[in-house]
């Protein structure tokens, strides 16, 4: 999972925010006023009675220690009623956003610089897919949305503009006009597409691959994007035998181009494809999750373990709460925990009173790129099979704040809609006038057309809701019933893990996976013929599963899922395995019987097994000149127990040369923008490459008199790193930094947090905590190497559940549950998720009671 929290980008606030700064009394006006006189008017009700129109009976709210809300009524209607209400009371800046940026209708909030984003958003038509899935729902799922619906509309008629939150204060001056919409359940839809896009899969992948085999060989690409490593952990080592797996071949990677003798050159990177638009996807980013047994715990119940990897934001992604049921039965069936999505009814990831469920992303490819031919003479038509068709075409109208508005003509092939007319880093760069201007057919790998266009294939606009499926979670009472739910989980397809009350554990891999005609959905193909064309889905009932393992434990971190011999192809892009591995080595190394100690120490593990393929290389390496300082280093790293914790000295050392030598190896030979990232798939090149030290990539193809082996690197990077060191911390090594020092997380919220003005930002932002681990490591702090060391996506909470008494469970989350600036419950959890501490993740009501702060009742 990823950067959802920076969809939006940098808002640019206008002219009168800046005049309002400097004049007289701004000053005040930002540091005092705000905070003091208008924030608390958002702050909401959490005691007494209110009456709530629409309302079937009394609605009893608790809210525990840590502002988390949990909730009893009567009937499903209420339940959900109720936390719409809730979620709009503490969150509902959030959800306004995000139901713009679901509906490409940011400009309407933010004016004219978020058009190009509402017009990409538009041309992928979530809002039209949304409410297509509106209108096929069935009626349950309906009443959920609607009881909800109902909910957030009921606060919103009571409360408006800075009543709502304090940051309507700074869009009421950036866009006087904006009026709050009341809420609609194609809103909450929306969220589904805004986190597909977010856990997308291998699109910008498909481009640099094509990109690269411009200037690199085959053999060379393959070490840039090695196959994940035999010797890591996939996560179904055998399906159980009752599976009636087809004997399909795996999709045939043959085509009509040869792409290994393709000669055209590259400039593009893939991770920054989705810049412009929605940020970068990293390699790096992903979850981890795992069940253990009753047999290696300590309780002789299962534990299920999860902790989902997001963009850093403020306030959380997540939303914690209860919804009881006050009787169970089948008219009223919900009795959960766990975490929810704010603008969305329901708990996401959490347990019931007899299951427990987490998610980390399979990555699947399920978006391709089709190369569409277009008519010379007439640009409305493109080939299909030797015959020009019509583009389906329709305009969108983007209404802006403070501007007039913009239409767009949104075009659609068969394979899907045109993204190249909307989509930066497809269109031709730059400007035709400029020297440095390259038309996009000549930075890919692959012969194009002329004219032609660039359409996505993608599962996600297809109408699907995941939320079904997570309902039916909700409810489910035994892995049965979990698996049926499992089958409507469509996209974005997560590992689902599982764990119940009578002692069994399981995992089902879920969703709509391409099989294709011919290709392995790598890179970009021909869309005028049917040669490439998807035939169908993986079936649900061959996808991989286990159900309690002979190993004892599950582990999942967005690596390899099938086992080796499996005949579908998923990707083959998956994360490579170095979170999994460190995983299952904690979890067989166990020095008894796995308790929940045991468990908060393995979230929190902070071990780099990057560390321990390079460190022992400079064994093999004789540096007879180096200075005080860089013996000091090289020691340091050396005799470092390869653990990043926020005291650590020598794993700031060695991830400032880890900085130097990832880049130094490999940016000389690779397209600007495709510069390394330094997550798992730099680690698994590194591991392929250490072993050669004449290999073609430690030359640095910038030197023109020497060719450089991996010695000269290694020592060329320790020099360069302590020079940096000495130059901004001084020669004293002793003042050099630890790592929590460099590694820290600033919480920003997602748009006015972001805004550039310090004045604005610092409403809004909290931070820097200083944090430990890093890039795929089992404590996931990423960090954009090349770039900055600070936390750009991390563990967004962690949850440990406690089968064998679900009171006895344990949760944190990243922010707090308020999305109110200032309020107590704003920043609360941050120093706990930085130190990975807990608290209780209550069930049972009388812990509730005794625990709580407040106690607000519904009423009709």
């Amino acid at each position: 999972m990823k950067k959802a929290g920076k969809i939006i980008g940098r808002i640019l606030v206008g002219l009168l925010i800046i005049v309002l700064i400097v004049a007289s009394g701004g000053l005040f006006y930002f540091k005092s006023y705000l905070p003091n006189t208008v924030a608390p008017k958002s702050f909401p009700q959490i005691d007494g009675e209110i009456q709530a129109d629409g309302l079937d009976g009394q609605v009893d709210i608790y809210r525990d220690a840590m502002g988390i809300p949990h909730i009893y009524a009567s009937t499903p209607h209420d339940l959900f009623f109720a936390q719409g209400y809730v979620h709009a009371q503490d969150r509902f800046w959030q959800m306004d956003s995000w139901r713009h940026i679901g509906s490409g209708e940011l400009s309407e909030m933010f004016g004219e610089g978020q058009v190009e984003t509402d017009a990409f958003l538009r041309t992928l038509g979530w809002r039209k897919t949304a409410q297509a899935e509106w209108d096929s729902l069935d009626a349950d799922s309906r009443a959920i949305l609607q009881s909800y619906t109902d909910g957030v509309n009921a606060y919103l008629k009571d409360h408006s503009d800075t009543a709502l939150s304090l940051e309507y204060a700074i869009l009421g001056l950036l866009s006087p006009d904006y009026v709050i919409e009341p809420w609609e359940p194609v809103h909450s839809l929306t969220w589904g597409k805004a986190m597909a896009w977010d856990l997308r899969g291998n699109m910008g992948e498909e481009i640099e691959r094509a990109e690269l085999l411009k200037t690199l060989t085959p053999e060379q690409v393959a070490l840039i994007y090695p196959k994940y490593p035999e010797d890591h952990p996939v996560i179904v080592n055998e399906i159980p035998t009752e599976s009636q797996a087809s004997t399909v071949k795996p999709n045939s990677g043959s085509s009509t181009f040869d792409y290994a003798a393709l000669s055209l050159d590259s400039t593009v990177r893939n991770a920054s494809l989705l810049d412009p638009i929605l940020g970068p996807l990293g390699d790096g980013i992903g979850s981890n999750s795992w069940a253990v047994s009753g047999k290696l715990s300590d309780t002789g119940m299962p534990y299920l373990v999860n902790d989902p990897h997001l963009g850093i934001q403020m306030p959380s992604i997540w939303y914690q709460v209860g919804l009881h049921c006050v009787e169970t039965s089948d008219t009223c069936p919900f009795e959960v925990a766990g975490f929810s999505f704010a603008g969305v009814p329901g708990v996401i990831i959490g347990h019931n009173a007899k299951i427990a469920w987490g998610f980390t992303n399979v990555g699947p490819d399920v978006m391709d790129l089709y190369i569409e031919k277009v008519n010379p003479e007439n640009p409305n038509q493109y080939e299909v099979n030797g015959e020009w068709v019509d583009f389906e075409m329709y305009d969108e109208t983007i209404n802006i704040a403070g501007g007039e508005p913009v239409t767009i003509t949104v075009k659609k092939t068969r394979h899907g809609p045109v993204i190249s007319d909307a989509y930066g880093p497809t269109k031709d760069a730059g400007d035709p006038e400029d020297e440095k201007f390259v038309p996009f057919k000549d930075r890919v790998g692959i012969e194009l057309p002329d004219p032609y266009v660039v359409a996505l294939a993608w599962t996600a606009l297809t109408p699907s809701t995941p939320f079904e499926a997570i309902w039916g979670f909700d409810k489910a009472q035994n892995w049965d019933e979990f698996r049926e739910a499992a089958r409507g989980f469509h996209v974005p397809a997560q590992n689902l893990i599982y764990a119940d009350i009578d002692g069994n554990i399981g995992y089902q891999m879920p969703g709509d996976i391409p099989i294709r005609k011919n290709g392995d959905g790598t890179l970009p193909v021909p869309g005028w013929t049917d040669e490439y064309e998807w035939t169908g889905f993986i079936p649900f009932e061959e996808q991989p599963y286990t159900f309690n393992p002979a190993e004892g434990y599950i582990v999942t971190a967005n690596n390899q899922v099938n086992p080796w011999d499996y005949p579908y192809l998923i990707t083959e892009d998956w994360d490579y395995g170095y979170r999994a591995q460190r995983i299952v080595d904690m979890i067989e190394s166990a020095p008894g019987k796995i308790d929940k100690a045991y468990i908060q120490s393995m979230q929190g593990d902070s071990t780099d097994l990057n560390a321990q393929s390079i460190i022992p290389v400079w064994d093999e390496i004789t540096y007879a000149d180096a200075t005080p300082n860089q013996a000091y280093a090289l020691d340091l790293m050396k005799n470092w127990d390869t653990v990043c914790s926020r005291d650590s000295q020598a794993c700031a050392v060695f991830q400032w040369f880890w900085w130097n030598l990832d880049q130094n190896t490999l940016n000389d030979d690779l397209p600007e923008r495709s510069a390394v990232s330094g997550g798992s798939k730099d680690f698994e090149t590194f591991r392929l490459l250490l072993p050669t030290p004449d290999n073609f990539f430690w030359d640095d193809k910038l030197t023109t008199d020497i060719v450089e082996t991996r010695d000269d690197v290694f020592i060329a990077s320790l020099i360069e790193t302590v020079d940096q060191l000495e130059k901004e911390y001084g020669k004293d090594p002793a003042k050099w930094p630890q790592w929590g020092n460099l590694h820290t997380a600033t919480f920003e919220n997602g748009t006015l947090g972001q805004s550039g003005i310090s004045l604005i930002e610092d409403l809004f932002n909290r931070g820097p905590f200083e944090t430990s681990g890093g890039q795929s490591i089992v404590n996931a702090t990423g960090w954009d190497l090349g770039t900055s060391y600070e936390v750009d996506w991390l563990p967004s909470m962690r949850m440990i559940v406690d089968t064998s008494n679900l009171n006895n469970s344990l949760t944190v989350h990243t922010t707090g549950q308020s999305g109110h600036a200032y309020h107590p419950h704003y920043i609360d959890m941050a120093p706990l998720w930085a130190g990975i501490e807990y608290y209780p993740m209550w069930w049972e009501q009388d812990s509730i009671i005794n625990d709580a702060e407040s106690h607000l009742i519904l009423k009709p």
